[in-house]
């Protein structure tokens, strides 16, 4: 058998038994014996990882292998002595080994996190801001701002700020923006977080990312913590395939419980469009325990986007009321790209002319012929939940949506 043919081989029985150390280390010394350095160096290292004192691993991650001398005129095969290295010494030849494969894995002195690096913004909006909507302010009004106005009749009845407040709904319908009207209300600043910003492929670094994130809002106090997309980083165990992944999960219930740090003045929101796949443990009281559906905008709300997306446009003879009418179950999202497309189509005929016109009605409509409403998959999946998968009646007001929709 040829020597690449029984690489091949070794490297297909090494991705059948990671762990099988002497499989692996001879693995490495064959490669080097072929010359492949950098191969030997990686399997060497990886070796290492599961037995860090393999005195045959570290020689071929230092390049001491090379200087081992056979005697033929001894009977008994001598190897020449290895230099002695103390600890540091392995670790930075490691990391110099794999400076082209993967960043360095320990560093000369202490790792400095900027702990104030998270972009925490003082927002300026308030509930008034948000157009219509008003079966969802005044839930928040009863989740979270009466108590908060009222601390006197919060003691008497014995009502708590702990906990997390839950938004979910179709996408594109203002949950964000909702949850930083909600943050100026509480006059508190708010830290926005997307997956993006925890997850990471090291082992161990998503959890201290969201650990530093509950920290600089524990500094920054009252904070709101914005999980955007929570199914994304509390998406059911039961459904991850990654068991790394869980240790996010359990990272984010330890903070949310404040068992290091004392979370009074730190509210944690999150959105998702998917509450079904959140990991229950994040529903149960004292964490996520309040939930808000948001709905796509109500007439009040649609009239209040449309003349937002149009206000710094050049534009006559605009009937938002018609309009209003003709949109309903579209998605706040969808209404800014309507008013987009009727830009594009005055800007485009404009173009063809040579006389910059005036969007006007006709412009709208022909956008409104173009876009449809973008829920209608998100509908079709929560009418299964909500008909199949609502024992505990926690989806009670989206099927009275869907079925007011006639989708249910």
């Amino acid at each position: 058998m040829g020597s690449e043919h029984l690489l091949a081989s070794l490297r297909a029985a090494v991705d059948a038994a990671p762990d099988d150390v002497e499989l692996r280390l001879h693995l490495a010394e064959l490669l080097a014996e072929a010359g492949q350095r950098q191969e030997a160096v990686r399997e060497a290292a990886q070796v290492l990882v599961r037995d860090p004192q393999n005195e045959k691993a570290l020689r071929l991650v230092s390049g001491d292998h090379e200087k081992v001398e056979r005697s033929v005129e001894q009977d008994e095969v001598e190897l020449t002595a290895v230099p002695e290295r103390d600890d540091d010494d392995v670790l930075r030849s490691l990391d110099a080994q794999l400076s082209d494969i993967a960043p360095p894995m320990f560093a000369d002195g202490p790792v400095i996190v900027d702990k104030d690096a998270w972009d925490i913004e003082a927002p300026t909006l308030r509930l008034a801001d948000v157009g219509g909507m008003q079966e969802v302010k005044a839930r928040l009004e009863a989740a979270y701002l009466a108590p908060l106005r009222n601390p006197e009749l919060r003691e008497l009845y014995g009502m708590s700020l702990h906990g997390g407040l839950l938004l979910y709904g179709p996408p594109g319908c203002g949950k964000t923006f909702i949850a930083r009207a909600l943050a100026g209300e509480l006059d508190a600043h708010f830290l926005p977080v997307a997956g993006a910003d925890v997850l990471d492929m090291w082992v161990g670094q998503s959890e201290r990312n969201l650990h530093e994130i509950f920290e600089a809002a524990r500094r920054n106090r009252p904070c709101v913590v914005f999980l955007d997309e929570l199914d994304a980083l509390g998406l059911k165990r039961s459904q991850q395939r990654n068991t790394g992944a869980r240790g996010t999960i359990n990272q984010l219930l330890y903070e949310m419980d404040g068992v290091e740090g004392d979370n009074e003045g730190v509210f944690v929101f999150g959105a998702t469009n998917h509450p079904w796949d959140v990991d229950v443990a994040l529903q149960r009281p004292g964490r996520f325990d309040r939930t808000v559906l948001v709905l796509p905008p109500d007439a009040p709300a649609r009239d209040a986007i449309l003349r937002y997306h149009l206000r710094n446009r050049p534009i006559a003879n605009i009937d938002t009321g018609k309009l209003v009418e003709q949109t309903e179950g579209y998605s706040g999202a969808d209404l800014a790209h309507i008013c987009n497309t009727a830009a594009e189509r005055a800007l485009l005929d404009s173009a063809r002319s040579g006389t910059a016109r005036m969007i006007e009605m006709p412009d709208l409509e022909a956008a409104l012929s173009e876009v449809q409403s973008s829920i209608g998959p998100w509908l079709q999946t929560a009418k299964n939940v909500a008909q199949y998968g609502n024992e505990d009646g926690r989806y009670d007001e989206l099927l009275a949506y869907l079925r007011k929709r006639r989708v249910a």
